[in-house]
């Protein structure tokens, strides 16, 4: 993987990193099924100071799958940091000690950021705050391009709570080395943050700003829906304005091209209709397995 110590953010890595990324995730297919010792001499800690599921799961079953070892916490209620105060900082100076790699999930923003500086063993940024989560955007990525054969060329949708998402920070981000177009369809207050939607046009892509669902999915090749963050809005009132208004349903798969694929980072809540899930164009449970297959892939690059 070149020279890089960690994988903080999408902006670490150029379009020549990134697409060995995905061609080693290739190769991790049949690792994953008939299992490898490619890393069985490492420990990964994974370290969860904010609650998840998928990255978590997938992240420990990737190294597993390797034959390598995991430790770490999810629950922050139980570690020193959450019942003793201790700052990041030293709970990363101690970590270090037990295992070769971090996996870090944070609710502040910067703290993946501050993690690596204080680590003297890589670190991987599992989701920090609202800024950025660069692994699943390499999953999204390498889920695309699986179920499309292509990234480039395509037109890709955005949907969602597009504000305070941190997976379509990093994936529009992503997408900007390659040569698609991209439609961003959110509500007024939950549209993508102006310095991520100008690294976008910087990069040359085509980007639209609609403000409904219909919009979004009649000419797209790739649908991404995300879930409302009522966790991430500073005040409560502003997620009831928009609770339940920004939804993918049957009527709205009935728009979309025959081969157009939805994707969503999931947990969902209301935004994709259950229905939804036995169509065609439904590839987000798929999207899941394919986290794994990639953070394989990204841990035995910076391992390997």
């Amino acid at each position: 993987m070149g020279k890089l110590q960690n994988l903080i953010s999408i902006h670490d890595l150029d379009r020549e990193t990134i697409d060995l990324i995905l061609r080693t995730a290739e190769g991790m297919e049949k690792a994953a099924i008939e299992r490898s010792q490619d890393l069985r001499s490492k420990i990964m800690a994974a370290l969860f100071f904010e609650a998840s599921t998928r990255t978590r799961l997938s992240f420990e079953s990737a190294m597993l799958r390797l034959g390598g070892s995991v430790l770490g916490f999810a629950d922050v209620t139980t570690t020193s940091a959450g019942v003793k105060g201790e700052t990041l900082a030293d709970t990363i100076r101690t970590v270090e000690r037990y295992a070769d790699i971090i996996v870090i999930r944070h609710p502040l923003d910067g703290s993946a950021r501050v993690a690596a500086e204080f680590a003297e063993i890589p670190v991987i940024n599992a989701g920090s705050g609202a800024e950025e989560h660069p692994t699943q955007a390499l999953l999204d990525l390498y889920s695309i391009k699986k179920q499309k054969g292509t990234i480039d060329g395509l037109s890709i949708s955005l949907c969602g709570d597009l504000r305070y998402g941190r997976t379509v920070h990093s994936l529009g981000i992503a997408l900007g080395y390659y040569d698609v177009s991209i439609t961003l369809a959110a509500p007024p207050s939950l549209r993508m943050q102006p310095a991520i939607v100008n690294v976008m046009k910087n990069a040359g892509i085509k980007v639209e700003e609609v403000d409904t669902v219909d919009d979004a999915v009649a000419t797209a090749d790739v649908v991404y829906m995300t879930r409302i963050q009522k966790e991430r809005f500073p005040d409560v009132r502003e997620y009831t304005a928009v609770q339940g208004k920004f939804r993918i349903g049957s009527e709205e798969v009935a728009k979309m091209k025959d081969d157009a694929i939805i994707l969503h980072p999931l947990p969902r809540v209301d935004e994709l209709d259950a229905a939804v899930d036995s169509t065609p164009q439904a590839k987000y449970f798929d999207q899941v397995y394919n986290g794994v297959i990639t953070r394989m892939a990204i841990l035995k690059l910076m391992l390997g």
